[in-house]
């Protein structure tokens, strides 16, 4: 069955029609175009800011002139993540999507892709509350950003002034039956090492160690899992290799998204002949421990080893000191909040390892609801890299949104939420980063609450959206509006 023919049948469509158009962070031109023309087409007011952010507006139904202006807010890039032996551009390919039936319900997957749910998802469910003829409502907007994925590009550049509403509903969490009025910052952390190379040593083959199969996903909703970091792993394997064996590193490259836990690295060592059983021996144990370590949450996890032709190596030691600080790098969780149970308070992901033409660029994302405890993390990473020789610096930091439990909205969202469905919804914070926090800078007057359908494995080629939850989800946002307070 097509996910056209999902109910709700014009949330899903409307998704479907996003899924048609590629849409990687930085690569949002034609799906802003695509909705420009969809609702001008409509007879909407419609138009990009000049960072390319879509904007909407629609009057108010009559009669409901009286009630706040909502702005429905979501962002239109996805997370291009894909298994390996999947053939996919992502800048040309539409998303391929499957339903896959469960004792639980249906859950719509991609086939070897990101679904792009987050937040195509938002974007589609906005654009059906716009070109609805029976939500009755007060003034709408909706604020399409762009590449909130790679540095929240979109919301940072948002200028004051030019939305009118009060309340702004973000559609961009990713459990239904949570509100979430709170969330992490952020800050990249950019490390990079110049090289020279050398010729292959004489008496030395190389080995080619591949590190595949593990569940990656996002490096804030599960960052708290435990789940295997292909860089952390590789870096594991490669210590003893240099270190005790006297091998050479010639390159390593894992990940390749900031805020994707990476799962898939590649490394080339060169080692003495002599020791080339016993470093694969080496390498076969400690694949054996860390399978074993991770099997209850990445059972999936291979790592291979082969020999493989390689001329150049990484002159002296760089290769050695790069691998000790990647091993001594923070990674995953570092902090639990003190003040809300169960809420991760700072994280590291050291989501990119590359090596090209003379440098090795390393890049993490860390998080943090505090800004002095992220901040103090991030010293912690600049610390071990800069002993290693390593430059530094940091660049694209956002603060967090801090929780206003006063908030009338999130009061009239508690209520509908418990008259639909009986029960109150879980009122929380995410150590994910939503833009919410960004946007309140241009806009301090706006009351926020970010909600979703319930998403799993975001930012990875597991990523699945659970059927039954969009038609809760969409049923509530539309109460919701038609319960927007009054000015």
């Amino acid at each position: 069955m097509p996910i056209r023919k999902l109910e709700p049948k014009c949330v899903w469509n409307n998704f479907y029609s996003l899924t048609q158009i590629p849409r990687p962070s930085g690569h949002t031109q034609k799906v802003a175009k695509f909705l420009v023309q969809w609702a001008k087409d409509r007879g909407m007011e419609a138009f990009q800011d000049e960072c390319g952010n879509v904007i909407i507006r629609k009057p108010a139904t009559p009669g409901m002139e009286d009630r706040k202006g909502i702005i429905l807010q979501a962002h239109m890039d996805m997370v291009p993540q894909k298994n390996n032996d999947k053939k996919h551009d992502f800048t040309k390919d539409p998303i391929e999507t499957r339903i896959v039936h469960q004792d639980d319900g249906d859950w719509v997957y991609a086939c070897g892709t990101t679904l792009g749910a987050d937040d195509g998802l938002g974007v589609a469910a906005a654009m059906s509350v716009l070109e609805s003829e029976t939500i009755k409502h007060g003034p709408l907007e909706a604020l399409f950003t762009v590449d909130e994925e790679t540095r929240m590009v979109g919301a940072k550049a948002l200028k004051p002034g030019i939305l009118k509403g009060d309340i702004l509903l973000n559609l961009d969490s990713e459990t239904e039956g949570e509100l979430y009025v709170g969330c992490a910052g952020g800050i990249d952390a950019n490390i990079s090492f110049k090289y020279k190379e050398e010729p292959m040593p004489k008496g030395f083959k190389a080995l080619k160690i591949v590190v595949t199969g593990l569940r990656g996903g996002h490096s804030g909703m599960e960052i708290n899992e435990g789940r295997g970091n292909a860089n952390k792993v590789m870096a594991r394997l490669l210590l003893p290799i240099l270190r005790d064996n006297k091998g050479k590193l010639a390159s390593f490259n894992g990940g390749n998204m900031r805020n994707a836990i990476p799962r898939e690295a590649e490394a080339v060592v060169a080692v003495p002949a002599e020791k080339v059983e016993a470093v694969k021996a080496g390498v076969e144990k400690t694949a054996a421990t860390v399978k074993a370590e991770l099997a209850p949450i990445d059972p999936g996890l291979v790592i291979t080893v082969e020999g493989i032709r390689c001329g150049k190596v990484i002159a002296g030691n760089t290769g050695l000191k790069l691998v000790k600080a990647l091993y001594a790098c923070p990674n995953a969780v570092d902090r639990m909040s003190l003040e809300v149970e169960g809420l991760v308070e700072t994280s590291n992901n050291l989501a990119i390892v590359h090596t090209d033409k003379g440098v090795i660029n390393v890049n993490t994302l860390l998080r943090g609801s505090t800004d002095t405890l992220k901040m103090d993390l991030a010293e912690s990473v600049r610390a071990a890299f800069e002993l290693a020789g390593a430059k530094v610096w940091f660049d694209g930091a956002y603060s967090g949104w801090s929780p206003n439990m006063a908030s009338p909205i999130l009061h009239t969202m508690k209520d509908q939420y418990k008259k639909l469905f009986g029960n109150e919804p879980a009122v929380m914070a995410i150590h994910a980063g939503l833009e919410c926090g960004i946007l309140a800078g241009a806009y301090p007057n706006w009351d926020m609450i970010s909600c979703g359908p319930t998403l799993k494995s975001p930012h990875s080629p597991d990523e699945r959206c659970y059927v039954p939850s969009v038609a809760k989800w969409w049923q509530f946002i539309q109460a919701v509006i038609e319960d927007a307070p009054k000015k």
